[in-house]
């Protein structure tokens, strides 16, 4: 079965990244103690070790001074999910709103060392407050939307989640030009998605379903399937589709690594092939991804970097170059 799609999305999404560049203003801020600073950073780079070793893997690629904010970026994006799927609190929305405000700060307190080094970051590299803002209303739109009706729906959210996060990585690392942005919206769908297809079980257990509904619909499928772990027939081909469509995301999105700094491409490289390696990993499980979650082991992470590096040194010699 193939299932028409619409590419209206990616037009959708491109207005949206728009409005970080058009929305570019870096106030002054407050001069911080290197010693807090130092602190902040650390924290950070704890906070990234503890949750995700594939991230903390890839943005060792970097050079110190971007590896630091890259990490920053990281504890940003995870204290601010981290509010609306672990905190235990009566009312999320309220922590949200808190911690919108001091995270956005210029000027944010001493002892919120993640919101220092981030508010630091941004100042640094003139990452757009805009992309940050689309985040955060990504990540609140989890505490009512549990459903997306098509893909479209789907892609904007992964937009907010998560290729909000490659365009402020884009303004660490650096990039050509606004040529880029295309290709980093692209890879935070495909990011997203992958992670979506690999937590459908959990997601199930929070009351959330990140699939579209319409294709479920044409492939048979429904919440019954999902409730009881089904991995039938039509899941696999359900399944099959939404697999392929993503790998066709990534490889569309893999030239614009040839539009980053030289520095930086192969960090990104390295979290586009370890993260991609996760559908191979849903495929080896015959698409149950209901009673165990896919994942590449630390070796097999390890093993896939020579040939990922190797397809960059090929990337390198078609597509465009950029140094600073």
């Amino acid at each position: 079965m193939t299932i028409q799609t619409s590419l209206s999305w990616e037009t959708h999404l491109l207005s949206l990244a728009r409005e970080g560049f058009d929305n570019l203003h870096l106030p002054s801020i407050a001069t911080l103690d290197g010693t807090l600073l130092t602190r902040a950073y650390q924290a950070c780079e704890e906070m990234t070790r503890e949750n995700s070793r594939t991230f903390m893997l890839a943005s060792g690629l970097l050079p110190y001074e971007k590896r630091k904010s890259i990490r920053a970026l990281y504890a940003f994006c995870r204290m601010s999910d981290d509010i609306v799927d672990r905190a235990i609190t009566p009312n999320r929305e309220s922590a949200l709103a808190a911690w919108r405000f001091h995270s956005l700060s210029q000027h944010p307190s001493d002892d919120n060392l993640v919101a220092l080094a981030w508010a630091d970051t941004r100042h640094k590299f003139a990452v757009p407050v805009r992309y940050a803002e689309q985040l955060l209303e990504g990540v609140a739109s989890d505490l009512v939307n549990r459903r997306f009706k098509t893909f479209d729906e789907l892609a904007a959210y992964a937009y907010r989640v998560a290729s909000t996060v490659g365009l402020m990585s884009m303004h660490i690392i650096g990039y050509s030009g606004q040529e880029a942005v295309p290709y980093a919206v692209k890879l935070g769908v495909a990011l997203q998605v992958t992670n979506i297809l690999r937590d459908v079980g959990e997601d199930w257990q929070k009351g959330r379903i990140y699939l579209p509904l319409d294709e479920m619909v044409e492939f048979g499928i429904n919440e019954n399937d999902i409730a009881g772990s089904k991995v039938t027939s039509r899941w696999r081909k359900f399944m099959r589709f939404q697999v392929e469509r993503v790998r066709r995301l990534y490889e569309e999105a893999w030239p614009g690594i040839a539009m980053l700094d030289r520095r930086g491409r192969f960090a990104i490289a390295a979290a586009a092939g370890l993260y991609e390696a996760i559908l191979t990993d849903i495929e080896h499980r015959d698409y149950n991804v209901f009673t165990s979650r896919a994942s590449v082991s630390s070796l097999g992470k390890l093993s896939r970097l020579p040939g990922i590096w190797l397809r960059l040194q090929t990337l390198d010699d078609v597509n465009l170059w950029f140094d600073n």
